[in-house]
């Protein structure tokens, strides 16, 4: 019997929720990633396989902010995803947590998303 690693795991949950969970140009899948340093979140349009508006802590507005993967940084980002996703007429997301636990930075963001306007 062999063991899975977190690593794995992880990426069989994503799995198992992309099944389900895919984005068009009017309701676009606002994908997370969380690794143990930064932050990204993207919205994605599947049916045509381009990226919408994305936002990362990697980014230079954030580095000088020194924003890393914690609550307050996805927060943030969360915020900015929302804006620039308002910015191109996007009101309504399908949420991917991408295999991560919905809680701590996830759930941070999510909800910063959806206080700064969108719905999911």
């Amino acid at each position: 019997m062999s063991k899975t690693t977190k690593k794995e795991a992880r990426k069989m949950r994503h799995a198992r929720i992309r099944k389900t969970v895919s984005g068009t140009a009017e309701k676009p899948r606002l994908s997370v990633c969380r690794t143990g340093m930064n932050i990204y979140a993207q919205l994605i349009d599947d049916e045509k396989g381009v990226t919408l508006a994305s936002a990362a802590t990697v980014e230079k507005e954030f580095r000088a902010q020194n924003l890393h993967a914690n609550i307050k940084s996805a927060e943030v980002i969360g915020k900015t995803i929302a804006e620039r996703g308002k910015e191109k007429n996007i009101t309504e997301v399908v949420f991917d947590r991408g295999g991560f636990p919905f809680h701590g930075c996830v759930k941070a963001l999510a909800e910063a998303a959806r206080a700064a306007g969108l719905k999911f």
